[in-house]
């Protein structure tokens, strides 16, 4: 059984930071993490789920221009983990936070139970 596991998000107050990481673990990851294409998207109360970043095997990055220059997305893969470094953290940005790894296109996408973030003085 493969399984991502968020962790790391919480309160913070306005223009603060966190990191988020992601866990992977289960028999399909193994030494294949670092083949895995993985991402970070987020669902706000009342909205649709807004992708945020990605990352690829070769450690490339892309970003939505909502969180371009304020997200950062990295990878461990000796730790299986990936993380989201969100800083100047706004209200707008609260929201439950979900990894997702998919190993290619065609490939059963795997989703996170997601953490959340809440944003307030």
């Amino acid at each position: 059984q493969v399984q991502l596991v968020e962790s790391g998000g919480g309160l913070v107050q306005p223009g603060g930071s966190l990191r988020l990481s992601c866990l992977a673990s289960g028999s399909a990851f193994g030494s294949a993490f670092s083949l895995y294409m993985l991402r970070w998207y987020r669902q706000g109360p009342g909205k649709q789920r807004e992708y945020l970043a990605s990352i690829y095997h070769d450690s490339s990055t892309h970003y939505a221009d909502s969180v371009k220059g304020r997200f950062t997305i990295s990878r461990e893969n000796s730790k299986n983990t990936v993380y989201l470094q969100m800083n100047t953290l706004q209200p707008e940005d609260a929201a439950v936070y979900y990894c997702f790894a998919q190993r290619s296109a065609v490939s059963t996408p795997i989703w996170g139970q997601g953490t959340q973030v809440t944003v307030s003085s």
